[in-house]
């Protein structure tokens, strides 16, 4: 007779690892590398980088803790759920110990803000106070953005445009042509990473009334705007290049396509559990992407 042997539980630092969901983060690291890049031959403040790139992990860890507590309260993290371990749900950390650290989190970010205000002024006081908001309004507050089908919007905003051109208006001041044009790009693509992450949740999100974009919109019209985006994403590089906003070197995201193909094909083939691969390889092609653009923004024309 044998026994099966229980589960390894995870040590406390693993299991503030997992909430922190460092495959996340690549999403707040480059739109701050795409918005140094465009503007880098106008004005480069290396400090000022510095503390926007950890503002913006700080901002990512904060909405992932938000998100891990608040789904767990609202009975959108159940056992069933089909994605990654939630720490909360799990009963890995403590509801409350979570929902502290979340403060905390925010906090640290405000605090690393003051320096980026003193830099960048008023507009990036605004722009601060509308991530920290939003990052808790995600899933948090009597309108949750991601149950009201406002996740996708939120994501391309914030986690694109926002971000982006929030860096280059950082380093110079203003927002040029080139950093908003890298804007579109990166906020496109690191929307799909949201999209195929709901459209896995859609049974579970449906059963716990989270009204996912993908819950409102169905699998058929939530594989086409994934198709949309990622597809939008490349197509703006060529245009980008015809209207001058960026030299030929900025094409270079485009030796990702063989990556975004399979990915298109595992979305539109498959559903569930499976697409936490696409999900994945989703996050790993914003990340070379976003890199290679602000590669390509970097060198001559």
């Amino acid at each position: 007779m044998t026994t099966e042997a229980a589960p390894t539980r995870p040590s406390r630092a693993r299991a503030w690892i997992m909430a922190a969901r460092p495959p996340t983060l690549p999403a707040a690291v480059v739109p701050v590398l795409v918005g140094s890049a465009a503007v880098y031959r106008l004005g480069f403040r290396p400090l000022a980088f510095v503390a926007a790139l950890l503002a913006a992990l700080l901002i990512q860890i904060g909405t992932n803790f938000a998100n891990d507590y608040f789904d767990f309260h609202k009975g959108a993290d159940t056992a069933e759920r089909l994605g990654p371990v939630r720490v909360t749900q799990s009963g890995l950390i403590a509801p409350e110990r979570v929902r502290n650290a979340m403060i905390g989190v925010f906090g640290l970010a405000a605090l690393v803000g003051v320096y980026l205000v003193f830099v960048g002024g008023w507009p990036i006081l605004l722009i601060g106070l509308l991530s920290i908001a939003a990052g808790v309004l995600y899933t948090g507050g009597p309108f949750p953005l991601a149950y009201n089908g406002l996740g996708d919007v939120f994501v391309f905003i914030f986690f694109g445009l926002v971000a982006v051109c929030g860096t280059a208006f950082l380093h110079v001041g203003t927002v040029p042509g080139a950093a908003a044009f890298a804007a579109l790009p990166v906020a496109l693509i690191v929307t799909a990473i949201i999209v195929v992450n709901n459209l896995r949740d859609i049974d579970t999100d449906r059963a716990a009334r989270k009204h996912t974009l993908a819950v409102l919109l169905g699998r058929s019209a939530t594989r086409a705007e994934y198709l949309v985006l990622v597809a939008g994403a490349y197509l703006l590089l060529p245009l980008g290049v015809l209207l001058g906003l960026a030299g030929p070197w900025s094409l270079l995201p485009l030796l990702t396509l063989p990556l975004a193909a399979p990915l298109v094909r595992l979305v539109f083939t498959e559903q569930g559990r499976p697409l936490n691969r696409a999900l994945g390889g989703t996050g790993r092609l914003h990340m070379i992407f976003g890199i290679l653009l602000a590669i390509g923004l970097l060198l001559p024309a």
